[in-house]
């Protein structure tokens, strides 16, 4: 017989921020294990979790496994009878084993041989025999960092629990889990649901909850009515972003009800960075803007009880919010009364690394760094010297010791209270950029110059100690800076070499304190991270190899030289011409040792090779000029003209001549031809 199957544990309040990964892993982890052994196909399930329950409802699952048909190998049928005809000890013994005569054995043949084989019929295991066992052993698999004992019993859990259903349709699956006997009955919401809830059917759980316990089971369906109740609630105002925020408040209560509330206008004179910020993490409230951007003295909550009059609740939360912008207020004015540069000197008792030095010994490398940048971007050095010496200032304030991720979005707010340049104090905001994936860029070459020596100065410090990133370990954030520096250069088209400004930074520390190495390592392990940041533009892998394996530094210039070999790809002749590319680097590869010099035509004895000689001189000056000048596709394209003598040559001329002189000669062209043909990419690199 099948049915739907329900199991829910009840717990004690599970940790908000894991809530629906546990939920996730429980369910998928016991449908799993139920599909490989045969109980359920692939009918899919419907995971469950609020703060006091884990639950999963499976449907179509059988009360007993299908019989299996089991075959067993035994010795070869060569080696089952004597020389009289009677079984061998090992066809005996293999046949004693499966409880048969040797003549209830049968002969199969997989190919290889023919041999003896017992095939007998399993039958199946009952669900009930087998339930307990798989809910335990996937609650021992769930992504729990730390578990916990309760009462004097030896089990353990994220959290103590207190109930165990597991329902086969309509019947109880008798078992024990964490200590628990197995039931069908359940407990609704602490507050709005009093008596125990008895479920009577699998099919019927999630709506039984909702209508007599105040419980929406489905973490989805919880968060979306939150989210429908929010907009609704917020009228004509703007929620300020929250996708982050929904999931968490859906994990702290099992009947969402939203109300509004409201703070003193006097604190929107604090920046409302911090507000909201304030209202969000130490509150989970959800701020309002008006559609300009701008805080509203308002705020919506999500509270976990329903009630007739609200006012209370609300009131409640106005004094707890008070008191924490109160704080902000604080904070913000006290700051205000020491001016950035006063700080800076301060970072010297602030230890970065305690093999890179002080901060400020950090932020005097940030400084000069800058300023070369700022120099070769034409823009002010003095502005950018400026920016990059008050950048990390904010850290010592408490605002920022309150809430680190303000910072630099604070340093903007006091260097302009303090009188700094407006780009200055951009810069000072704009040098963390990019924080995330899809994150803003810095919009003027004053922020942009910061904040390349920021990340160039993390990448290059924390690199040349040894602190390489491994597998998905990467506590300094290397792989981030790495990108955010090549977002900067690629998507402000900023015309800078990469591997000089590697080798810039690393002269910035102290002699002998990084590898030798390190600006040729870090310049290597930041194409690998351009790899992955062009492929997500887009390009073909073999279009990324064909460009990022001649290790390029002018990363302004990768798109282009990748949309040129994209259009040359369309070439009719580009197929033809890869492939000659490819076998002359093989061939240039086993001639070993290549000759100095470029080939002459004085040495050259057949007609094919004078005229791919002549074609190649003629095009050289044309295909170097485009590339050296940002005409990537003009000078790809060009090479399409020289497809005809370069299949000539190859099907005429031998190129390993016995003649040293003639071979020389012949490898010294194909080596030219080589180089002309990557100007701009390994073409050879290109799939056919």
């Amino acid at each position: 017989m099948q049915d739907t199957l329900l199991i829910e544990l009840r717990t004690e309040e599970l940790p908000p921020k894991s809530l629906n990964a546990l939920g996730q892993a429980f369910a998928s982890g016991i449908f799993e294990v139920l599909k490989k052994r045969g109980f359920v196909a692939d009918t899919g399930f419907i995971a469950y979790a609020t703060p006091r329950r884990l639950a999963v409802s499976i449907a179509k699952v059988l009360d007993r496994q299908p019989d299996q048909n089991v075959t067993r190998k035994g010795p070869a049928v060569a080696a089952g009878f004597d020389a009289e005809g009677k079984p061998t000890p090992a066809l005996a013994g293999f046949a004693k084993s499966c409880g048969a005569d040797v003549t209830a054995l049968e002969k199969q043949n997989d190919g290889k041989a023919e041999f003896f084989a017992f095939s007998s019929t399993k039958a199946g295991e009952a669900l009930e025999k087998s339930l307990a066992e798989i809910v335990q052993t996937v609650l021992k698999k769930l992504p729990v960092a730390k578990m916990m004992r309760w009462g004097d019993r030896e089990v353990q859990f994220v959290r103590p629990a207190h109930g165990l259903i597991m329902l086969h349709g309509d019947k109880i699956v008798a078992g024990e889990v964490l200590g628990l006997q197995s039931g069908s009955q359940t407990l609704g919401h602490r507050f709005l649901s009093r008596d125990e809830i008895i479920i009577p059917h699998a099919d019927q759980y999630e709506k039984i909850l909702a209508e007599q316990g105040a419980v929406v089971a489905n973490f989805d369906a919880r968060m979306n009515r939150i989210k429908v109740e929010l907009e609704k609630a917020a009228g004509d105002a703007v929620l300020a972003e929250h996708q982050a925020l929904l999931p968490e408040v859906a994990a702290l209560v099992e009947f969402p009800v939203v109300y509004a509330g409201t703070f003193n206008p006097e604190f929107l004179k604090v920046p409302q960075e911090c507000l909201i910020l304030s209202m969000k993490q130490h509150q989970k409230y959800f701020p309002l803007l008006d559609q300009g951007g701008k805080l509203l003295p308002r705020f919506l909550l999500v509270s976990n009880l329903k009630t007739a009059d609200p006012s209370h609740i609300i009131h409640g939360n106005e004094r707890v919010l008070r008191a924490r912008l109160s704080d902000a207020k604080f904070f913000f004015e006290q700051d205000r009364k020491t001016r950035l540069d006063a700080r800076v000197e301060k970072l010297g008792n602030v230890v970065y690394h305690n093999k890179l030095g002080t901060q400020l010994e950090r932020v005097n490398r940030i400084r000069k760094l800058a300023g070369e940048i700022a120099r070769h971007l034409n823009a002010s050095h003095e502005l950018a010297e400026r920016a990059a010496y008050l950048a990390k200032a904010d850290l010592l304030t408490d605002m920022v010791g309150e809430f680190p991720e303000l910072q630099g979005i604070m340093g903007q707010y006091y260097a302009v209270h303090d009188g700094e340049r407006e780009e200055v104090a951009h810069a000072i905001e704009a040098h963390y950029h990019p924080r995330f994936a899809g994150d803003t860029l810095p919009q003027d070459n004053i922020g942009a110059a910061v904040a390349l020596a920021d990340k160039l100065d993390t990448l290059v410090g924390i690199y040349g100690i040894g602190l390489v990133p491994t597998g998905d370990k990467d506590p300094f954030g290397l792989r981030r800076h790495a990108l955010g520096v090549l977002r900067i250069l690629a998507e402000s088209s900023l015309p800078l070499d990469l591997v000089q400004l590697l080798q810039l930074a690393k002269s910035l520390f102290p002699a002998d304190m990084l590898a030798d190495s390190v600006a040729q390592d870090v310049h290597g392990f930041m194409l690998e991270r351009l790899k992955g940041y062009l492929r997500d533009k887009g390009f073909a892998p073999d279009e990324i190899d064909a460009v990022v394996s001649q290790a390029p530094t002018r990363i302004d210039r990768v798109v282009r030289r990748l949309e040129a070999v994209r259009a040359f790809k369309r070439l009719p002749e580009a197929e033809a011409l890869a492939a000659a590319n490819k076998r002359i680097q093989n061939i240039l590869k086993k001639a070993g040792e290549l000759p100095a010099g470029g080939a002459e035509l004085a040495l050259m004895a057949e007609t094919a090779e004078k005229a791919l000689f002549a074609a190649m001189n003629e095009l050289a000056p044309r295909v170097v000029s485009w590339a050296q000048n940002g005409g990537y596709t003009e000078a790809l394209t060009a090479l399409a003209g020289v497809r005809t003598e370069v299949d000539t040559f190859f099907d005429q001329v031998m190129v390993m001549a016995d003649e040293p002189q003639l071979r020389a000669n012949r490898l010294a062209l194909l080596k030219g031809l080589g180089e002309l043909m990557n100007q701009v990419a390994d073409i050879s690199k290109l799939a056919a």
